[in-house]
């Protein structure tokens, strides 16, 4: 393997281990809702988010080991987010990561029990890591801010409301700037707060995940018309009923646009000197067919 996939590997394989450490409580009533919530979070999946936080908080000079509870919980969160994603009262979907989604094994109330589950412990989690109470309030503040009504929750609201209906460019962006991005920002932000660093960094972090953001849902538009179901783990052709970037740009502008947000990424980490993970990171999420 090369150098991005050795720490590719490491990355994965500690955020693994960590969040196969929770939930395991099997002398419990309630064992069926852990069994519910290790049944999505344990899914596998790219770790992205974690992944960008704890490189984040490397490249920025702190110990990516130390926010090990950062990244096990915003993954937490984005775990809740796809388990209600997929209720039938939302998008309605039967398969997730290539097996059964929640509710079609725990049934919809535990589903719906699963995720506020999983959002809950996410914030108990970032109070457990072995650093100074200012650094945990500033991760706290900056992942309830993006997965609450100003990020996710209110993208989703928006994406919800907009079914069947044809939206306005700057109202499409606006979906998904809250409900793609808005965590993406939070993974990469949330790593420079882990090490402590300067607010040039920050904004690098948010400038670097605004357009990786992007660049990510607009591939995911792509593939929900292009994708080959068995590789993706999901049908395709599930948005053909909401705004997406294929309906209001096309297949072919789509393409271009995912290879300019890419390069406006990787532009914005001029102010690194050892950058280059993330440079690799988004070319491959740019020609991810999954």
């Amino acid at each position: 393997m090369n150098e991005y996939q050795n720490q590719m590997e490491s990355y994965r394989s500690a955020v693994e281990e960590t969040l196969n450490g929770y939930f395991t409580a099997q002398d419990l009533p309630q064992k069926r809702l852990f069994d519910a919530m290790r049944y999505s979070l344990l899914a596998g999946g790219k770790r992205i988010r974690p992944v960008l936080l704890l490189e984040f908080c490397r490249l920025c000079g702190g110990d990516w080991h130390a926010a090990l509870p950062f990244a096990a919980a915003i993954e937490m969160v984005h775990t809740y987010s796809l388990i209600h994603d997929d209720l039938p009262c939302m998008d309605n979907d039967d398969y997730r990561r290539g097996r059964l989604t929640n509710h079609k094994v725990f049934g919809e109330a535990n589903a719906v029990l699963a995720g506020d589950g999983l959002l809950t412990a996410a914030f108990e989690t970032l109070c457990t890591a072995k650093t100074g109470a200012d650094v945990i309030v500033r991760e706290v503040g900056i992942l309830s801010g993006a997965a609450g009504e100003l990020g996710m929750v209110g993208g989703q609201v928006l994406d919800l409301a907009g079914e069947d209906m044809v939206l306005t460019e700057d109202e499409v962006h606006t979906i998904h700037d809250l409900k793609t991005s808005a965590l993406i920002r939070a993974a990469c932000q949330m790593g420079v707060a882990a090490a402590g660093g300067t607010q040039a960094q920050m904004d690098a972090a948010r400038d670097y995940a605004q357009a990786l953001g992007m660049a990510f849902q607009i591939r995911d538009d792509m593939l929900d018309v292009l994708g080959d179901a068995e590789k993706m783990g999901k049908k395709t052709g599930m948005d053909e009923h909401k705004n997406t970037f294929v309906t209001l740009y096309g297949v072919g502008k789509c393409s271009q646009l995912v290879e300019q947000y890419t390069k406006r990424a990787c532009a914005a980490l001029s102010i690194f000197d050892d950058a280059q993970f993330l440079d690799q990171l988004a070319a491959r999420l740019a020609l991810r067919e999954y």
